[in-house]
């Protein structure tokens, strides 16, 4: 159970890379599966599973709120949104790795700043 965690936590980031070429907006594909998958036989791994996708479905709107601020301001606010897009996208991946450390000890990880949507 602590690996299918671990794996829930890090498939966030395999996700973002194999959607990379259209945005990279698959980050929440990895834990969906794999919370779909397992929510019924393994409680650990559902409960870490659903919290990697509230995580990322949160960091996904921060990014999609930050991207529609850009265009509303037809540019100008790029120099707002890309540094808090940079700042926003090594939090996440510092997150990711934490979370998916602790998983793989069996602790249950909550990330800061989620918003659990998925209960």
């Amino acid at each position: 159970e602590r690996q299918w965690a671990m794996f829930a936590h890090l498939s966030a980031l395999a996700g973002g890379l194999l959607t990379s070429a259209i945005g990279g907006w698959g980050f929440f594909l990895g834990p969906l599966v794999i919370w779909l998958m397992k929510k019924d036989t393994m409680p650990f791994v559902a409960d870490q599973a659903r919290e990697a996708l509230n995580f990322n479905i949160t960091v996904s709107a921060i990014f999609l709120v930050l991207l529609i601020l850009s265009f509303v301001t037809l540019g100008i606010g790029l120099i707002i949104t890309l540094p808090i897009m940079l700042i926003v996208g090594i939090a996440a991946l510092v997150f990711i790795i934490i979370a998916a450390m602790k998983a793989n000890e069996g602790i249950a990880y909550r990330y800061p700043f989620a918003v659990r949507i998925i209960k």
